[in-house]
């Protein structure tokens, strides 16, 4: 897992949300991809589509389905295409503000955090567990790796599992 690549995703979608981006492509990866599906869960960005380096159909991205539409205009995954993949992210406005208004990375590549489930109930209450700021404002969610996958704060500790801190969106 890279923090590194998963940080420029970060500063990526924060530049995109600032300049009112509809729609904008990231690298794909699976980390990317559980991630952005995370995301789309919990209502910060409209769609995720698997795309290459030119931008999907329209009706794929926002969704609507089509008549003739199995997998129109989208080329299979090959040995030789593989690293030009990208991910293509639609992003959300409520009255002319961006749903995902910032997103920051929580451990770093030099400094990974762990939380586990009692230091997680903590951080959800508002309280600072250990390096992890508590959630205060409304529609804050922290976003955790698990050995379930990635998941938000308070479904990990419904679940009682706790993980790697990844980032926390505003």
């Amino acid at each position: 897992m890279s923090l590194v690549n998963l940080s420029h995703v970060c500063s990526h979608l924060n530049n995109a949300t600032k300049a009112r981006l509809g729609f904008t492509s990231i690298p794909n990866s699976n980390l990317h991809l559980k991630l952005c599906l995370a995301l789309q869960n919990d209502g910060f960005i409209s769609s995720v589509v698997r795309g290459g380096p030119t931008p999907p159909a329209m009706h794929s991205l926002l969704g609507y389905p089509t008549t003739n539409d199995e997998t129109q205009g989208l080329e299979p995954m090959t040995q030789t295409n593989v690293a030009s993949r990208r991910l293509w992210l639609g992003l959300k406005y409520w009255q002319s503000q961006p749903v995902l208004s910032k997103i920051s990375m929580v451990s770093k590549p030099t400094r990974r955090i762990t939380i586990d489930v009692a230091g997680l109930s903590e951080v959800i209450r508002g309280d600072r567990s250990s390096y992890v700021e508590g959630l205060r404002s409304p529609g804050e969610s922290l976003y955790l790796s698990t050995d379930h996958g990635i998941m938000e704060a308070r479904e990990c500790v419904e679940k009682k599992i706790g993980g790697l801190v990844l980032c926390r969106v505003l």
